[in-house]
């Protein structure tokens, strides 16, 4: 899948419309209402969505029309489970239901064979995620996934190993309108932390120049080794948040130390 072709199942990308936020909301009362119409137009609205997503699985080597195909049912049952009360974007919600959907459909298809019990440990193990990320709007601890199942963490962990296919540290976890969130921003760096520069004397200086919650954030994540997910529960903010306020905090910290 090097290129992306004009034509995707019949759909001339091309063409393909764009909704704005007006446009959007008045579709979305309109769906809840049972109109299948404005369904439809909504659907269409997002097709580009789906084509963004699905490039980032351009190495799978899947076809591209078998790909489109399974993100739009992804994006159907975002639309379908979507909450407008939330106050969040479409695109935020719906864009990892999307790549969720998309790597079921890789899991399913992989030649490298998983036992059939833990592949169905790990299926109940992303059912149970993906219902307590919508009852806690957050993403769940492995400690809640495993009293909600039943299953002891070893289990979940190992079943999830299994069914992952290798990613690389800059595979974007998704993007909406701001700073793009990388794989390597949600993994900690343990190894190279004594060599890492925040280690410097100096450090200690630039981490005043910064606010309370930068400062704690820079703290968790560089000399607790905290992933972006896990400062994100403690803090009480999304880890599209944190990944700004780290970034920036970063920046400004380098500037006082040039």
């Amino acid at each position: 899948m090097a290129g992306y072709k004009v034509e995707i199942c019949g759909v001339n990308t091309a063409t393909l419309p764009l909704l704005d936020s007006s446009e959007k909301e008045t579709l979305f009362h309109r769906i809840k209402n049972g109109d299948q119409q404005a369904r439809e137009l909504y659907i269409t609205g997002n097709l580009r969505l789906v084509l963004s997503v699905i490039g980032r699985f351009s190495s799978s080597g899947e076809n591209i029309d078998d790909l489109f195909q399974i993100g739009c049912i992804g994006l159907m049952k975002a639309i379908d489970n979507f909450d407008l009360s939330h106050q969040v974007k479409f695109s935020t919600y719906a864009v990892p239901m999307i790549i969720g959907e998309v790597r079921r459909f890789l899991r399913d298809n992989n030649s490298i064979r998983v036992s059939r019990s833990l592949r169905d440990i790990a299926y109940k193990t992303v059912s149970a995620r993906e219902a307590l990320t919508r009852e806690l709007d957050r993403e769940p601890t492995l400690d809640e996934i495993a009293e909600r199942t039943s299953i002891n963490r070893e289990e979940i962990i190992q079943s999830l190993d299994a069914i992952q296919s290798p990613l690389s540290l800059y595979e974007p976890v998704y993007s909406d309108g701001g700073d793009t969130l990388y794989v390597m921003d949600q993994i900690s760096d343990k190894k190279n932390k004594e060599d890492n520069w925040v280690q410097e004397i100096a450090l200690c200086e630039a981490l005043k120049k910064l606010p309370k919650r930068e400062q704690r954030i820079i703290k968790m994540r560089f000399y607790e080794g905290k992933t972006q997910m896990e400062i994100a529960q403690e803090i009480h903010i999304s880890q599209a948040q944190v990944s700004r306020l780290e970034k920036s905090a970063l920046k400004t910290m380098k500037g006082y130390l040039s």
